[in-house]
């Protein structure tokens, strides 16, 4: 297989429209995936900026003859692999390899026909916004707006702007073939979404819904399961293993591309979250489905989500000890959450005995059933979740977050190697590749060492002749009244030395907005803040005007690539440390005991910063300065670590050096 990799990555390369080249660090990817998958090992691939590492497992994957899942951590890095990487391959394999490919998104990313055929009834779209929970997630991930909160408007209006939106994704439903977000033309607010569409956690399934047949969800999962290759993202991926497998097709293998964004991600995505908003809005879904008889059960649950806001108040911004929650505590957090379990159970019963119409049919009940159905499993879920509140493990970290109406609680596990050491690499060959692999990643994922091997195939670009890194060892301590004087001074002389050309990132939204202020009016050149403009539309303007600054936050450290004359300078304000406040960080500090710095927050920060300083670089003609404006990265004894994750280019105190290096790039 290693020799039939090698020959089909070269005709492909080959056949790229820049004429392709010869990447020896491609090659020894795409040979040791091969080998990888063959044995069943597991594989770690450090490659860096300029691999072509796409390539380097796709085409290894496309020949291997098993399933393979290809988990990504962006939105454009899937576009890139299903619109141009995989249609490479299977033109260059020809049409007698039968290579078959499909992307699969999450439930929630697709119109749903049943809630847009409901919302489309005479009088409906203010009653389907109003079961929309204000504030708390909803499909896709959002939030939503404080502005577009349910009930706002007087009874029979509907919240300004959204009514006309829903009405125009109605009509999108119609034509389009696919149900696909991405397709839409505009972008929707999330309640204007949330109102057609519907996550898995209150699908009743295709079976128990009158539009099953013509599900766009049910179909995009029909392709998938007919293909060689599925593309997804991460936290879809996260939600195929929280389901217990129930999300995605079979497969043999997963390849996680962006691998330093696994850790994150699985925390986030086997967790849980309860909030009032949630139990609110199965509240007011159930006053619709519920005999008159049984308002006094909604009553009850409307009241207890009032308890819980209470309770959830003192506490926000907190992390909640699991005694707090535990079954008999007399803590008022703990109370409200227990109040708000059993009264939902005696609702969600009452809910189950509703007559929606039929024998169970789909077809029978039509959409009162549908509505039911859909009431009862968004209940059993939360039902769920709440009695999990009562037992969290020793593993588990629980806290408040704020949010525009109500807070929520959340749960995560504290680790997430242990969860997926005995559910997903038992049973799949993972490769994980990134340009940039955290020190000790396979271990916090739970690889097993003795089935797992880890290569660096290293980059083509010319770091040491054509980047240089500048430390700004002379500035002050970022906690002294001078230092962002004497910082927003550094930066006015780079970026005038650059010809603006540059890409600023901070570490906080503050720094941000003041460093604009000290800066933009001391040089000649247009200043792009993020925040102005979506990302998008932001990084176009960047792209498109070569002596145009743009400053930014976290993020735009990762997936930005601007390569060509835009970017000369990438300066970053401070050490990327993650803060001290997290909840889930802060639980494995306390059990890393003396070691948590250098097991926890260094290895993030290196990652970040190598995220960071890989905005530079972006092709093998670029040239520039990366400049760290923090003079830690000179002096802490730590600097070695930092520094060891970096590319290999030169490296300078000397700001006079910088500044005629920046002038004599033209």
């Amino acid at each position: 297989m290693v020799d039939d990799v090698t020959a089909a990555l070269a005709g492909i390369t080959a056949a790229l429209p820049a004429g392709g080249e010869h990447r020896p660090g491609q090659e020894a990817m795409a040979r040791a995936v091969g080998q990888a998958i063959a044995r069943g090992r597991h594989l770690v691939v450090q490659a860096g900026t300029g691999t072509g590492k796409s390539l380097g497992y796709l085409v290894p994957a496309a020949l291997s003859g098993r399933t393979v899942v290809v988990a990504t951590a962006t939105k454009a890095l899937q576009d890139q692999l299903a619109e141009q990487d995989l249609p490479r391959i299977v033109a260059g394999l020809g049409p007698g390899a039968g290579l078959t490919f499909a992307v699969l998104k999450g439930r929630s990313n697709y119109l749903c026909r049943q809630r847009a055929a409901e919302v489309g009834e005479a009088g409906a779209v203010h009653e389907q916004l109003e079961l929309v929970p204000s504030g708390d997630r909803v499909p896709g991930g959002d939030r939503v707006p404080s502005g577009d909160r349910a009930g706002a408007a007087t009874a029979g209006e509907e919240p300004p702007g959204i009514g006309a939106q829903v009405r125009r994704l109605l009509a999108w439903a119609e034509t389009t073939e696919t149900g696909d977000r991405a397709e839409l033309s505009f972008e929707p607010a999330a309640r204007a979404w949330a109102a057609v569409s519907i996550s898995a956690r209150d699908c009743p399934g295709a079976y128990r819904c009158p539009s099953g047949d013509s599900c766009f969800a049910e179909r995009a999962r029909a392709r998938a399961a007919d293909s060689d290759i599925v593309v997804v993202n991460t936290h879809l991926y996260g939600a195929h293993l929280a389901s217990g497998g129930a999300v995605l097709p079979d497969h043999d293998v997963v390849v996680f591309d962006e691998a330093h964004e696994i850790e994150a991600v699985m925390t986030d995505s086997l967790g849980s979250e309860v909030s009032s908003g949630r139990i609110r809005a199965l509240a007011t879904q159930a006053r619709t489905l519920l005999p008159g008889a049984a308002g006094a059960e909604v009553d009850d649950v409307l009241e207890a989500a009032s308890l819980v806001d209470d309770a959830l108040a003192p506490w926000v911004g907190r992390r909640v000890a699991p005694e707090v929650l535990a079954t008999g505590s007399d803590a008022p957090l703990g109370l409200a959450v227990e109040r708000a379990l059993r009264r939902l159970e005696r609702l969600v019963a009452s809910l189950r005995r509703v007559d929606g119409g039929g024998d169970g049919d789909r077809n029978d009940g039509g959409d009162a059933r549908a509505r039911r159905d859909r009431a009862v499993l968004a209940g059993g879920h939360l039902i769920d979740d709440l009695a999990h509140l009562a037992g969290l493990s020793d593993d588990e970290v629980a806290w408040v977050e704020d949010a525009p109406r109500s807070a929520t609680l959340r749960v995560s596990p504290i680790e997430v190697g242990p969860i997926l050491a005995e559910h997903l690499w038992p049973d799949h060959t993972g490769v994980l590749t990134s340009a940039t692999v955290p020190p000790g990643l396979a271990g916090r994922l739970g690889l097993p060492a003795p089935d797992t091997d880890e290569i660096d195939v290293g980059s083509p670009f010319d770091y040491r002749h054509h980047a240089l890194l500048y430390v700004a060892a002379h500035l002050p301590d970022r906690r002294t009244p001078d230092a962002e004087a004497a910082i927003a001074d550094t930066m006015a002389a780079l970026i005038d030395a650059a010809g603006g050309r540059t890409l600023a990132l901070f570490t906080s939204w503050r720094a941000m907005h003041a460093a604009a202020d000290a800066v933009r009016q001391r040089v000649p050149h247009r200043l792009l803040v993020q925040g102005d403009l979506p990302k998008s539309a932001l990084t176009d303007a960047f792209r498109a005007e070569t002596e145009t600054c743009l400053f930014a936050t976290m993020g735009f450290w990762q997936g930005v690539d601007v390569p060509g004359p835009s970017l000369s300078l990438v300066t970053i304000d401070r050490i990327p440390f993650p803060r001290p406040d997290d909840p889930v960080l802060q639980a494995r500090r306390e059990r890393a005991g003396g070691a948590a710095f250098r097991q926890v927050d260094l290895p993030r920060a290196a990652t970040l910063l190598a995220q960071g300083v890989g905005r530079l670089v972006r092709s093998a003609t670029d040239r520039g300065v990366v400049a760290v404006l923090d003079s830690r990265l000179a002096t802490a004894r730590y600097r070695a670590e930092l520094l060891g994750g970096l590319p290999p280019m030169r490296r300078t105190v000397e700001l006079d050096e910088v500044l005629a290096f920046l002038r004599g790039l033209g």
